[in-house]
């Protein structure tokens, strides 16, 4: 995650959703950034625990953005990304797991070591529902994503790909699909709104022009 002071934004960075290219490419200008284990903290980590630093030592209102990516398709960048041949957690196990029962590990709660990557949607909501964010990119809409830095940095924008994850044959059967759009159907739903909000969905702004 990364904080701008002079652009008055924050960059939250959601896995599996290209964040890694956009850090680099905007580092130069970051006042603040959370690396490492800190790297991935969620959007109510922030509103909690950041929200009230920013403003009492800085004065710093800034506005909050993040990406979310198709949720069948941020899944499967998980399952690549474990299933990888150098990935810690390489093994007969996993080399040989399906992307069908990766997905039905993840719908587990608990969710198994392997398979415990959480949610785009316990990441960038609060416990009840809430978004707090003032923009939410969809991973496919990049054009719009780096018009909009390309806008607010005043600069040319255009991350080069980074960190992707490894190509392996991932197909997802309809039962464990439907299965999966069935439990996570917030997600999907808030999926969909970002989509039909054209690839930019401005929840908190809408709310505080209202």
């Amino acid at each position: 995650m990364q904080i701008f002071i002079k652009q008055n934004l924050a960059f939250l960075a959601v896995p599996k959703t290209g964040s890694t290219a956009y850090e680099l490419a905007l580092r130069g200008e970051a006042d603040i950034v959370f690396a490492r284990r800190r790297k991935h903290l969620t959007a109510g980590q922030f509103q909690r625990k950041l929200v009230p630093f920013l403003a009492d030592s800085f004065d710093l209102h800034p506005e909050r953005m993040a990406i979310m990516r198709d949720p069948i398709e941020q899944i499967r960048s998980w399952y690549r990304y474990r299933t990888a041949p150098k990935s810690r957690f390489a093994s007969d196990t996993s080399s040989s797991m399906s992307f069908d029962d990766f997905v039905r590990g993840v719908l587990q709660n608990p969710q198994p070591s392997f398979c415990a990557i959480g949610s785009q949607y316990n990441f960038l909501t609060m416990s009840d529902g809430h978004l707090p964010l003032e923009h939410v990119f969809a991973y496919e809409a990049q054009e719009t994503i780096r018009s909009f830095l390309s806008d607010r940095f005043g600069q040319h924008i255009a991350p080069a790909i980074k960190n992707p994850s490894p190509q392996r044959e991932a197909p997802l059967s309809s039962e464990v699909e439907d299965h999966l759009r069935h439990v996570r159907a917030a997600e999907f739903a808030l999926y969909d709104r970002i989509r039909k909000a054209g690839g930019h969905l401005q929840p908190e702004t809408a709310e505080k022009q209202a």
